[in-house]
Order: C-alpha cells, then structure tokens, then sequence
C-alpha cells in the first residue's frame, strides 16, 4: 500500500527513530509498503520516519541502468560500521524536499550492517550512488536532512519553498 511522504519542514523529520526489537510482520508490511511508496514516487531511497514511523528501517533501490532487475534491500537497524577516507559529491534530492537538489560531499564507500526482513544480519560494502543514497536513508533515522549540510541561508531558502508548497498543496486539497 503507497504511503503518504511526509514533507518538510515537519517535525517527525527532527526525531531520533527508534531501534527495531523484533521484526514483526506489522514492520515486514512497512517495508513492503516503503518499497511500493518510493518505486511509485519515483525515488531511490525511502526512511520510514519519511512515512510517519519513527522507527529504525529503510529501504533502497539505486539499479538505474535499462533493463537491469531490480535490487530492493530494506534494512532495519542499518548501522554504518566503516566508511572510507576518500569522499565523493553527488547532487542529491529527497522525497520529502519535492523538486530541490543540491551538492552533499559524503564518504565514497561505506561498509553497512543491517537485519533483513526475514531476521538475518546482513553486512555489504556500498559505494558510488548506493554509498550515498544509504548515508542519506540513515541520516533521516538520526533526524537529519540533506539541507542540514548547506550552509544556513540556503537552507532557509529551501525551507521557505517547502512551506510554500505544503500551503498550495493544502488549497489543492480543499
């Protein structure tokens, strides 16, 4: 089932999600339910604070070539255990900061640790778009935003457009 996005600024965006302590199949649903919401919005990542559940769980996608199968991971409790020295920047968007896109300098290569849906930890090596794309899933966890790296001033540029949008957003809807 698609999920709304929550949209910035909100104040569930701010908060510390909590660690998962048992997978149930409540939280196996979530997950499924993120993966059918980001494939539809269309994106590459989804957290689930980003849905209004402030729990330790993301999902991820980044195959972008033609013709390549799918690769959706979700990953509750994902922990990143290493990260390298060498940085790269990629111009990164986020579902919940509609049609804004800026340049986030982030570690190349990450090492992540992360229980499955079916309970088993799991442990990859990420790099390029996925290194990215999961610092910035597990930056929502902690209750961090991409624009969070910008400097102040257009961070509050970015912040005015988004209430801006939700205004219209809501006129739209009555």
């Amino acid at each position: 089932m698609k999920r709304p996005i929550i949209i910035h600024p909100d104040p569930r965006l701010k908060k510390l999600a909590a660690p998962v302590p048992d997978l149930s199949d409540d939280l196996r649903v979530l997950a499924e339910d993120m993966l059918e919401t980001m494939y539809a919005a269309p994106g590459i990542g989804l957290a689930a604070p980003q849905v209004g559940e402030l729990v330790r769980l993301v999902v991820v996608d980044c195959v972008k070539e033609d013709g390549a199968p799918p690769r959706p991971i979700a990953m509750f409790n994902p922990e990143i255990t290493a990260s390298s020295d060498e940085v790269s920047t990629y111009e990164e968007g986020c579902l919940s900061i509609p049609e804004i896109y800026e340049d986030v300098t982030r570690p190349a290569a990450v090492t992540v640790r992360w229980i499955d849906p079916d309970g088993n930890e799991q442990q990859e090596d990420f790099d390029g778009l996925w290194s990215t794309c999961i610092q910035h899933e597990i930056d929502h966890l902690d209750g961090k935003l991409f624009i969070d790296y910008l400097k102040p001033l257009k961070r509050q540029l970015i912040t005015r457009k988004m209430v801006k949008l939700k205004r219209e957003r809501a006129r739209e809807k009555a």
